[in-house]
């Protein structure tokens, strides 16, 4: 009937700037889906310690399903319970999305062309055990079980002994389940702009203070993305004297080292370019200063979320023109160290700054095939290169091929420090070794 139509709408519209607690950001989430059910999709990824819903809203053309050619997005935020503008922030991206579709053209394209996941919180727990809202560090960073999410992560440079907590497992599977290619996450108590890598060793020049993954270029782009269309994060004056970062971003490494994180683990085995953003100086600011830290944030995150689109996508086929999982496809002279791989549709995106570029694609037990692209600006247009490729000699479907969650970084010190390789570091060598001639 119109009376709960109009209802439903009004339940969506009405988002005050305050803090929401588990239950109202539950009822907010479900009423913006109840009013527009085709634009999103909302599930639950898991539960938390506590058997709080970790609750993802999808919005999109397509929200319910991955679609050919159209990239995954995320943002995740509150992965430190007391660290809480993200979270508020999220919601009012949310309803910005929602009721700008249709009405603003860049909006609608975005939302037409991208699939965006929001998690407003991956600590619900940690946030409502926040009793006491300060500036500083509280108990409440930790989840249930007292364990820092963000350290929580198996790591590529050294075992981590951290047992895996039921918030963080369902991010993994959730990264496992989904083909991510950009995303960022949300915290607090700095004003910066991270970005991968967060550990290190002599392999990635970490004792020159810096830790450069094979994709340094892009991160940087992204992190400048972030902060250049913040209201002054590009300022780089940091929260206190002591600190500061030029143009507002930082090599996560640099600032200070850390191992299990999040953005490492999407970048190695999830695929996904990810970067941190540490969005205010307070953690648990009042609730009267959440509307201009929506102002501040506002420009950044769309913009952030355009960047899906730079680079180069396609499908690998068969002779068939079946799709090939598993092949892995590579630009020249920046292999990955899990090399990337096509997903079940045959799919590959890579996040390339415009230039030109050599695509390696192999699919195992065949020879390689190489294609030099060129690579424009693609953002604006909301769809990166299209570049397919067809194995005429292929009709076979590769085995699955997982990259194993041993520290894969310390294989290769000890490799190159002559210490006799295995047979299984010598294959993942093999693939590798490129980028450290």
């Amino acid at each position: 009937d119109v009376v709960g139509i109009l209802c439903l709408v009004s339940v969506a519209a009405k988002l005050d700037f305050k803090y929401h607690h588990d239950k109202e950001l539950e009822e907010y989430l479900k009423g913006v889906h109840a009013a527009y059910p085709s634009l999103t999709h909302l599930h639950s990824i898991g539960r938390s310690v506590e058997s709080r819903d970790l609750w993802v809203l999808v919005l999109g053309r397509f929200p319910t399903q991955h679609k050919i050619g159209i990239p995954e997005f995320k943002y995740v935020a509150n992965m430190h319970g007391d660290e809480t503008v993200g979270r508020e922030v999220l919601l009012h991206l949310i309803d910005f999305l929602v009721t700008s579709y249709g009405r603003d053209p860049v909006i609608t394209r975005l939302l037409n062309n991208t699939r965006i996941h929001i998690m407003p919180t991956m600590n619900p727990d940690g946030f409502e055990a926040t009793k006491e809202p300060n500036c500083y560090y509280s108990r409440g960073r930790y989840n249930k079980n007292g364990e820092d999410l963000n350290r929580n992560f198996p790591d590529a440079f050294e075992i981590n002994n951290a047992s895996i907590q039921p918030e963080t497992q369902a991010v993994m599977n959730w990264i496992k389940d989904e083909t991510f290619v950009l995303s960022a996450n949300l915290h607090g108590g700095a004003l910066v702009a991270s970005y991968t890598f967060d550990n290190g060793n002599s392999v990635t020049g970490s004792s020159k203070g810096y830790s450069r993954s094979p994709d340094d270029d892009v991160f940087i782009h992204l992190a400048k993305t972030y902060s250049s269309n913040h209201a002054s994060m590009y300022k780089g004056t940091g929260c206190d004297n002591r600190q500061t970062f030029p143009e507002g971003i930082t090599n996560g490494y640099s600032w200070y080292q850390l191992e299990g994180g999040m953005q490492d683990y999407n970048y190695v085995w999830g695929q996904c370019f990810e970067i941190t953003l540490e969005l205010s100086c307070c953690k648990y600011p009042p609730a009267d200063q959440l509307e201009k830290f929506w102002k501040d944030n506002k420009v950044a995150l769309i913009e952030y979320i355009k960047q899906v689109h730079l680079g180069v996508k396609g499908q690998v086929t068969d002779k068939n023109g079946n799709p090939i999982p598993n092949a892995i496809v590579e630009a020249k002279g920046r292999p990955h160290i899990c090399p990337y791989r096509t997903n079940e549709h045959g799919e590959y995106f890579l996040l390339l700054l415009p230039g030109t570029y050599v695509i390696n694609v192999t699919v195992p037990g065949f020879k390689s095939m190489l294609k030099a692209v060129k690579i424009p600006d693609n953002t604006g247009n909301f769809s990166a290169l299209k570049q397919d490729f067809s194995f005429s000699e292929v009709s076979v479907r590769p085995r699955v091929a997982s990259c194993p969650k041993i520290p894969l970084y310390q294989e290769l010190t000890r490799a190159s420090a002559a210490v006799k390789p295995t047979l299984h570091i010598l294959v993942l060598m093999t693939a590798i070794l490129v980028i450290f001639k």
